[in-house]
């Protein structure tokens, strides 16, 4: 059977995500298991290099301040943050670009091309002189490399998870996806292990000194082996249906914010993850910040808080498959949903338990924290990439999450940092993951169910 034979084109065939009639699913012959196995591999590898490259600044962003910004009190801090949140102001800009090449050009090439300028910009960040030496070009040069972060950030999730997605069978979708999300969230625990190595060996001072460059550098060659692999892998059965069908689209930008089918979903995109920017960005790449900053050295050292947060990542990657799984079998609607209540019932005693300021109970709350997120963690992107068809999966879903990401995700540490500041309650950020709970639960209502439906061509 040839590729184009797989694409189901009856017309009494309708679309998962809405009751569009002209919206075909993909009929494609389930890929041989080892094949799938290497796409979900290099989709996790990819997503593991370019979160780790992404989440690594969060994680060091005090010995930033400290060397870039010339201080690690308040106005470092605050300049640091703004660094933290240009990245998401370019987020936008990947996604329109690279969600176009994507649908015109297919996912591989482009997302083997993402990993090496993420790694380069990384790498690159940790070769900038500290601003004694160079003034104010030192904050400069790094903006500049968090937009290219940024953009690369921007193209990447969509393009992996559509990757993935287009090479799992209907009924383990989910499943198979997840391991993306495993290996983001595996990234910052690599992250956090090294960055904790780093300082019981060389001793703070030395990390303060040049040892904080050490992350950074090593996205070298974790680029290479991300770039490797992804770069030795076939395009997807979805897209190369389309491609010999002749039906890719010629501008998938126009047609994705011309319809009202794709805009709507769109709509959902950003709205549906609004529980993802508090639950990743507070719950795992602020919080080794917001221990020290908010809860005082004497109580969380960079040790300390990185322990912290290394627990709660461990809980969160071991939870995200069985989640996924729980999704295959009873939809994604209600993962979803549990999810959503659960981050709404315990955020506020959890962050209590993490304000107290001792070490066990912080590491309980960050634990419980991360299980009630898993669920949500482990189904949005696959409910979202459902959504769309291949014509225009990677642009509109690009678009979507990335403003989403901006709303909700990109502002979090410096908007937590001066709310915390401004009212001197240290927990802002329970009330911030309370309201966007209830924000993605309102969203899940007007989501349609997706589990176990074949993906559409168009």
């Amino acid at each position: 059977m040839t590729t184009s034979d797989r694409l189901d084109t009856t017309s009494d065939r309708h679309d998962a995500a809405s009751d569009t009639p002209d919206a075909a699913p993909v009929d494609i012959v389930s890929a041989d298991g080892k094949v799938v196995r290497k796409a979900t591999f290099a989709g996790a590898i990819g997503s593991f290099v370019e979160w780790y490259d992404y989440g690594v600044y969060g994680l060091l962003v005090t010995y930033l301040a400290i060397n870039i910004m010339g201080e690690a009190e308040a106005g470092g801090l605050f300049l640091t943050n703004i660094g933290f949140l240009v990245s998401f102001v370019a987020r936008p800009f990947g996604s329109v670009i690279c969600g176009y090449l994507g649908d015109r050009l297919g996912r591989k090439g482009l997302l083997a091309t993402l990993l090496v300028l993420i790694s380069a910009a990384t790498a690159a960040i940790g070769l900038i002189p500290s601003s004694g030496v160079i003034g104010v070009a030192a904050p400069v040069l790094l903006v500049l490399l968090r937009v290219l972060q940024g953009f690369s950030a921007g193209g990447e999730v969509a393009g992996a998870m559509s990757f993935v997605g287009e090479y799992a069978p209907d009924t383990r979708r989910n499943y198979m996806m997840s391991f993306i999300a495993v290996g983001s969230f595996v990234a910052l625990m690599f992250g956090s292990a090294l960055s904790a190595l780093l300082i019981t060996t060389l001793g703070d001072d030395a990390m303060t000194s040049w040892a904080w460059r050490v992350p950074f550098l090593l996205a070298v060659p974790l680029g290479y082996v991300g770039f490797y692999i992804r770069r030795r892998l076939e395009e997807t059965p979805h897209f190369e249906a389309l491609r010999e069908q002749n039906t890719v689209a010629r501008n998938p930008l126009r047609e994705a914010l011309t319809s009202p089918r794709h805009l709507k979903a769109i709509a959902l995109t950003i709205f549906l993850p609004a529980l993802n920017g508090p639950g990743y960005y507070l719950l795992f790449v602020y919080m080794p910040t917001y221990l020290r900053s908010s809860l005082g050295e004497h109580n969380f050292s960079m040790l300390r808080s990185l322990t912290v947060t290394a627990f709660s990542l461990v809980a969160i990657s071991l939870c995200i498959p069985l989640m996924a799984r729980l999704s295959d079998r009873i939809g994604r609607k209600p993962v979803l949903t549990g999810s959503a209540v659960a981050m709404a019932a315990v955020s506020y005693p959890m962050f209590r338990l993490i304000t107290t300021g001792e070490f066990g109970l912080a590491c309980i709350g960050t634990i419980v924290l991360a299980i009630a997120f898993s669920g949500h963690a482990a189904v949005v992107h696959t409910a979202l990439a459902e959504m769309f068809p291949t014509t225009v999966r990677y642009s509109a879903y690009s678009i979507g999450f990335s403003i989403s990401t901006i709303i909700f995700g990109g502002s979090a540490p410096l908007v937590m940092t001066e709310l915390i500041k401004s009212t001197g309650s240290t927990l802002v950020p329970a009330f911030a993951s309370i309201v966007t709970a209830v924000i993605t639960l309102i969203a899940i209502a007007f989501l349609r169910e997706t589990k176990g439906r074949p993906l559409t061509a168009r």
